[in-house]
């Protein structure tokens, strides 16, 4: 069973911006898993799927990309999931600074 984490995040670099800026950076991304690394990403169209894996758990998350905006997504494993108050949180909060 997963827990999902969904976190909007305006902006207003318009969508090539955006995605410059989130393909350069969105591997910080991983550090909100202790010992966490992205194992893998693509993307297709304005969406970047990727998987940050750490603790011996796999996070898929997704990442969409508008003009004004990014909607994330992740799914968390059961085991993360009592944290996922704490990490939504903590990607409110640190999440705009991939489009600074």
């Amino acid at each position: 069973m997963t827990a999902p984490i969904e976190v909007d995040i305006p902006h207003q670099l318009g969508t090539a911006a955006a995605k410059e800026r989130i393909g350069s950076s969105f591997g910080k991304l991983a550090d909100f898993i202790p010992g966490g690394a992205v194992t893998e990403h693509r993307w297709e169209g304005d969406s970047l799927f990727f998987t940050v894996e750490g603790m011996g758990q796999r996070v898929a998350a997704r990442l969409d990309v508008a003009a004004a905006n990014v909607h994330a997504s992740f799914e968390l494993p059961a085991f993360l999931a009592m944290f996922s108050d704490k990490i939504r949180a903590k990607l409110q909060k640190e999440a705009p600074k991939l489009l600074e």
